[in-house]
């Protein structure tokens, strides 16, 4: 095959990913103190992103060195379900960090670690599901015309993936709404407590909409386009718009560990301790709570 530019720079753009998710990864795995509901998340976001590179990568790797179906179709399978298993470790994450300000007094109990593992289980276990349907034979090979923009999926399964992204970024929409009134109350309480309701009050409440705003935004401009175009777009349409929709939506699996773990104080910490020696690893840590909104 031709050298197809965009495969280049997907394959790129997988590596950027697959060291910057490793990087979360071990640093989550090998340090006992992140065993709290929050960081196992993260990590499972970490997770997901860092197979998404590898998929990415693999992908470029067998279709222009080891070209077969069942090897398409195995790498396929990988980034479907690194992808989901992406998007929905945000939506637990999501999910987690409303639970933890709308639940406050009851966050830190049993129920929350059981709830964690539970989400933990239904995401990997509905990703691992959607990315078997190729390898168990719901795949175009055979029905050139059933073929997807992105093939060899189905079209009916990618219009499946599509909706159920934008019903999980509905639900996250509501979600941060619900966790910006909630911080914006408690910023107003704290603020009349202190009495000095002008200034606090308005910093508090300009940081975390901004907060929302990027997270939001970010996995908005990343994932919308290719979703609208999986619903909209056809196996007869050029390649070149299933690769500029796509390649934005990988970006998201690379800005993720920037918004969700280095921004978090614990792991800039431990970080630190490894890259500098700035930090003495028995630093202790603020706490096991979600980060800032």
């Amino acid at each position: 095959l031709a050298l197809n530019p965009w495969d280049v720079i997907l394959c790129i753009s997988g590596t950027v990913i697959s060291c910057e998710n490793a990087i979360v990864v071990v640093v989550i795995f090998y340090t006992p103190a992140f065993r709290a509901p929050m960081f196992l998340l993260i990590g499972s976001l970490a997770t997901a992103d860092l197979l998404a590179g590898l998929g990415l990568i693999l992908h470029f790797t067998f279709v222009y060195f080891i070209p077969s179906e069942a090897v398409s179709l195995l790498t396929v399978g990988l980034l479907v379900t690194s992808f989901t298993a992406s998007v929905s470790s945000l939506l637990t994450i999501t999910v987690d960090r409303y639970l933890s300000l709308y639940n406050a007094l009851t966050y830190y109990s049993e129920r929350t670690v059981t709830r964690t593992y539970i989400m933990l289980i239904l995401t990997w276990g509905a990703s691992i599901c959607y990315g078997l349907l190729p390898i168990m034979g719901w795949n175009c090979l055979k029905e050139p015309s059933t073929c997807s923009v992105v093939k060899p999926l189905r079209k009916n399964h990618l219009i499946i993936l599509s909706v159920s992204f934008f019903m999980v970024f509905a639900v996250m929409l509501q979600l941060y709404v619900q966790i910006c009134k909630i911080v914006c109350r408690h910023a107003h309480q704290i603020a009349v407590q202190r009495h000095f309701l002008a200034t606090s009050h308005y910093v508090t409440t300009r940081k975390g909409i901004a907060t929302l705003a990027v997270i939001l935004g970010t996995f908005a401009s990343c994932w919308l386009p290719f979703a609208v175009y999986c619903l909209l777009g056809d196996y007869s349409y050029p390649a070149l718009y299933t690769y500029v929709t796509l390649l934005p939506a990988t970006y998201n699996s690379m800005i993720n560990p920037v918004i969700y773990a280095f921004r978090n104080q614990e792991i800039q910490k431990v970080l630190w301790t490894v890259c500098c020696g700035c930090f003495s690893s028995t630093v202790p840590f603020r706490s096991c709570s979600p980060s800032d909104v």
